[in-house]
């Protein structure tokens, strides 16, 4: 051991909680990042639906189970209107609007278009929450969704598929869901919260994974049924614990940041087990999108 080595003093505690809430983070980031990819497999042989309904239904299970092991107690009421907002964009219409895109389009496709995600949820915060940013946040919001329309437009041979679309629906739908998602995460723990979401939707997703069920479970390779768990148990409930606990550690401004990884996450992971060809062009227009959600995320902040 070196000499200087024992005089040096330790890192500051508020300093090893911030590193430990960017590493939680990057692995929330991560999983989010296997989103797509692990879709595109699974909706290859379960339909739309029935991947929707047992995705929720899986993950909205072992929350209550969770839940009930830890004797939580229901949300005040006042905020049940706000949990019904969340569970509608997060649970149910996201995850369908986006196993029908992973249908038609490719994961790194779908990776670059959901990649204005940040900037959309922001948009939809400003609205509920009356701020006021600074115009360049406005711009860089623009330019953003403008990249993504032209890159669905250049993929397109000139117009937009209807896989782009869907996908557009989602960011949307998603966007509004988060939104009042994050809003809910000052009133209790952000991993309650996805927990309470996806219990709340069990009276939609239960019956709807019993009625879509595939007919011939057999003919089903492993693979698109291990993409299912993960959709459902990391995608749609873990990933959330580890995200939601990072920026609570190391700071809503600063961990955010770490999402602007997430495409290039969805680019290697879509290489890899998907077979798919990552092009220049791809890389290009991602790299743009999030220059411009990195903007609009340091003005919103400053501005805040």
């Amino acid at each position: 051991m070196p000499p200087s080595s024992l005089s040096e003093p330790s890192p500051p505690l508020s300093l090893s909680r911030e590193r430990t809430g960017l590493l939680l983070g990057f692995v929330g980031m991560a999983i989010f990042g296997g989103t797509l990819p692990a879709t595109r497999i699974a909706v290859a042989a379960i339909d739309p639906i029935a991947l929707t309904a047992l995705r929720s239904a899986v993950a909205g299970l072992c929350s209550l189970a969770l839940l009930m092991t830890l004797r939580r107690p229901l949300p005040p009421r006042r905020l049940w209107p706000q949990f019904v907002v969340a569970m509608l964009g997060v649970s149910v219409l996201f995850p369908f609007l986006m196993a029908l895109g992973m249908q038609t389009v490719d994961a790194s496709h779908g990776g670059v278009v959901l990649g204005i995600l940040p900037v959309a949820t922001a948009l939809v915060a400003v609205l509920i929450t009356h701020e006021r940013p600074r115009p360049l946040f406005w711009i860089a919001s623009l330019a953003g969704a403008a990249l993504v329309v032209a890159f669905a437009l250049r993929q397109g041979g000139g117009t937009l598929s209807v896989g782009d679309l869907l996908l557009f629906a989602a960011v949307i739908v998603s966007a509004v869901g988060y939104a009042f998602s994050g809003r809910l995460t000052a009133e209790m723990p952000g991993w309650e919260v996805i927990s309470w979401i996806l219990v709340l939707a069990l009276p939609i997703s239960l019956p709807a994974a019993a009625l879509s069920w595939p007919a011939d479970i057999g003919a089903i390779d492993i693979e698109p049924w291990m993409a299912l768990l993960y959709v459902a148990l990391f995608s749609q409930w873990i990933g959330f614990f580890a995200w939601n606990a990072g920026m609570a550690m190391g700071g809503i401004a600063r961990v955010s940041q770490v999402q602007l990884l997430q495409p290039f996450i969805t680019f290697a992971l879509a290489a890899f087990f998907n077979g798919e060809t990552i092009t220049p062009q791809v890389v290009l227009f991602a790299a743009a999108v999030v220059a411009t959600v990195a903007i609009s995320t340091r003005t919103r902040a400053k501005a805040a």
